[in-house]
């Protein structure tokens, strides 16, 4: 006997369950969270591993070596950050004599055009700005290392990593398994699909990434900014924030500028590099290298944007993207979801490109790249 629900009754019911998964999203990020990040990378080097016992090596000693090269990697790029981040904090006592003399300068020009305006406090800039900034470096580059949950993340991860590699060929039978027998070729069809999507979000973005760096690098070191190497790959690595990251990145340098050289052209023609390689980036490079099969709409983006900080910081700030993604890919295949699915992807104008229900170059391509 099935019951029916009156409409209310079923939107408060709808309500609950989402507040409950939010409640336990938050209260198990320190779970969550490494196995979403664990899972990605796992999904990212699956066809690597699969290429080594393809030619003989045994699974261990495939998956071994796996997740070094993957630690390797990680590990090169923070060693590189952590000098950046060391050489700019050599120059912060520059900077704050830069910023006295500007104040003075600001301090001057009021005294003598604006009766009875009150001066700018340098010690209060020292305190709230500078001494902020260098805790904040000291506690990133040195005691945020020795805190228990750093260290449990940078164990428990890599932990995770090989268990899904090692189990990968397990876990997808158990998935299977988990539903019934006339639904194995469509589950078997979405996990192709979302390790596509995984895939190929995680690898294109990390080869914008390398172009941004390269680009905001050429920009800053031919307009002569101190420390190019450090804003231009941190810009580009904030680019993995749509919206916000480029912003975010592009601030920095100009305010830097702005403070250590006497002309307005140079944050000037900071802003017009970022700028210009900015539209390169959303027009050219993200299209062409990520591709739209992984985009979202700019509101369903900006709404996991802020879902993801609700929840989980900046970590779902990066994470609700793919996962989205994922999201978009498993509402297209499941009968009565398919709405949801269109909510999540990118509007489309039917008069101009009409939409397929099969993709042969897509499916042929998933294919080609699935190596279960």
């Amino acid at each position: 006997m099935q019951i029916k629900l009156p409409a209310y009754l079923k939107f408060v019911v709808i309500l609950f369950g989402i507040v409950l998964i939010v409640m336990i999203m938050r209260e198990a990020k320190s779970v969550l969270v490494p196995l979403m990040i664990a899972g990605l990378f796992a999904i990212l080097v699956s066809p690597f591993t699969s290429w080594m016992e393809k030619k003989g090596l045994p699974s261990l000693l495939a998956v071994a070596i796996s997740v070094i090269a993957l630690l390797a990697f990680i590990a090169g790029f923070v060693y590189f950050f952590y000098n950046q981040i060391m050489g700019f904090a050599k120059d912060l006592g520059a900077l704050e004599h830069r910023v006295i003399e500007l104040v003075e300068s600001v301090n001057e020009f009021m005294a003598e055009h604006l009766e009875g305006a009150v001066p700018i406090s340098m010690d209060n800039i020292r305190d709230t700005l500078f001494r902020q900034l260098s805790d904040n470096i000291d506690a990133l580059t040195s005691g945020i290392i020795a805190t228990a949950g750093t260290i449990t993340m940078a164990f428990i991860i890599p932990i995770y990593i090989f268990l899904f590699l090692f189990f990968r060929k397990f876990l997808a039978e158990f998935i299977k398994r988990a539903f019934a027998d006339h639904h194995k070729e469509k589950v078997t069809k979405v996990m192709d699909k979302v390790q596509y999507v995984v895939q190929n979000y995680i690898k294109g973005m990390f080869v914008v990434i390398c172009i941004l760096a390269v680009l905001n690098s050429i920009a800053l070191f031919s307009i002569g900014i101190r420390h190019a190497l450090l804003f231009a790959s941190f810009a580009a690595l904030l680019n993995v924030i749509p919206f916000v990251g480029p912003f975010l990145g592009a601030t920095f340098p100009i305010t830097y500028a702005l403070l250590t050289t006497d002309s307005l052209w140079y944050p000037f023609g900071v802003f017009m590099a970022f700028y210009v390689i900015q539209l390169a980036e959303s027009n050219i490079f993200t299209p062409l290298i990520v591709g739209g099969r992984v985009s979202m709409n700019p509101l369903m983006t900006i709404i996991a944007l802020f879902v993801g900080n609700f929840i989980w910081g900046l970590a779902g700030m990066i994470l609700f993207i793919p996962g989205m993604a994922v999201l978009k890919v498993v509402f297209d295949e499941i009968e009565g979801m398919e709405p949801y699915g269109f909510l999540l992807g990118k509007i489309r104008d039917d008069s101009k490109d009409p939409p397929v229900k099969q993709d042969p170059k897509l499916l042929a391509e998933i294919k080609k790249r699935m190596n279960f």
